[in-house]
């Protein structure tokens, strides 16, 4: 398989240099119901966990350019049926489509960018590791579910998707807030989360923000 990528319009490195930030926001945005991948707080159960897919091929010291070409073609040719799901039900029906992934979900450097970004961060910290797994360890759920997207110089994390912490040095309140409800691309963590796991989330960052 990570050999495969260049058989569905030509490889990644073909296009203009990828956009990683652009490449997870369109991930989160197109991606996420479907797929784990932690760095990007996703986790999807439709699709394939992406970290458990990639984890082995990163251990063996695969190239970012070949997962992201795996990545790519998988973008361009989408997939057969790979699920099926009970909707809720309404009015008394119940639906049971068929889950796929579609061609083309994102086109053009907007696919390149989204594979970019997997391939950059797709099983770098081995297999996927369960929330429930993290207990009450504020700095673990803040590495394992925080870090691709925030900055905070205490848990070594650059990400750039959501706010600064240590610029913006929120409360334990307004941390449990934002991490119970979700806003704009950020997930709300309530169904990812217990509530003991985003109390201790929340003390870690407000005792941690600014403090480096």
């Amino acid at each position: 398989m990570l050999v495969a990528g260049c058989g569905t319009g030509g490889v990644a490195s073909a296009g203009a240099r990828p956009d990683l930030h652009n490449g997870q926001t369109l991930f989160t945005a197109n991606c996420a119901y479907c797929h784990t991948l932690q760095a990007a707080n996703a986790h999807g159960q439709i699709g394939p966990n992406l970290d458990d897919a990639f984890a082995t091929a990163r251990q063996e010291g695969y190239a970012d350019s070949s997962i992201e070409n795996v990545v790519l073609d998988q973008i361009r040719l989408g997939s057969g049926s790979i699920a099926t799901y009970t909707a809720p039900a309404k009015a008394g029906k119940g639906l049971t489509p068929q889950q796929t992934m579609p061609a083309n979900i994102v086109k053009g450097q907007d696919a390149i960018d989204v594979a970019a970004y997997v391939a950059s961060v797709a099983g770098a910290g081995g297999p996927s590791v369960s929330p429930a797994s993290l207990g009450t360890n504020g700095a673990a759920i803040f590495k394992s579910q925080c870090a691709g997207c925030h900055t905070l110089a205490a848990a070594g994390s650059t990400g750039t998707i959501g706010p600064n912490l240590d610029q913006l040095k929120p409360s334990e309140a307004i941390v449990v807030h934002q991490v119970t409800n979700g806003g704009q691309i950020m997930p709300a963590f309530k169904t990812i989360l217990s509530a003991a796991q985003i109390q201790a989330v929340a003390k870690y960052v407000s005792s941690s923000a600014g403090t480096k």
